[in-house]
């Protein structure tokens, strides 16, 4: 017998992204400014990952919260190629979250707007300093 939870996880990480209630992410996001996404990642997946934060060499630079008045801690933006289980996520989140920003753009009357998918905001952004 399988659960939920149990069918999810044998799912891929796009496919698991697919099935997420996208209405209630989007109204955590219209109410909060986040939103939580279970499930998307297995533990092993999370664990996978997130063992890679010691080691610098994964990462194309580190933030360190307090110097710029963001509170406290760091983060760590990823270095290129990407671990596939980040470029399947970005990949597949992307559609959804550029709505979302595209509909705030809009109210907040900003003229920026996000393409539909990421492989064009990657080649609309190309030569940024990110890449």
């Amino acid at each position: 017998m399988s659960t939920a939870l149990t069918d999810r996880r044998e799912l891929g990480v796009a496919e698991r992204a697919a099935t997420l209630d996208w209405q209630q992410i989007v109204n955590d996001l219209d109410s909060y400014g986040c939103a939580v996404a279970k499930g998307v990642l297995t533990p092993e997946e999370c664990h996978e990952l997130s063992s890679c934060y010691d080691h610098d060499e994964h990462f194309r630079s580190r933030i360190v919260m307090a110097r710029h008045g963001f509170g406290r801690g760091e983060y760590k933006y990823w270095a290129y190629p990407l671990p596939k289980t980040i470029e399947t996520l970005r990949t597949t989140l992307y559609p959804q979250l550029a709505a979302v920003a595209n509909r705030w753009n809009q109210i907040m009357k900003i003229d920026v707007r996000y393409p539909a998918t990421h492989a064009a905001f990657l080649e609309q952004w190309q030569g940024f300093h990110w890449r």
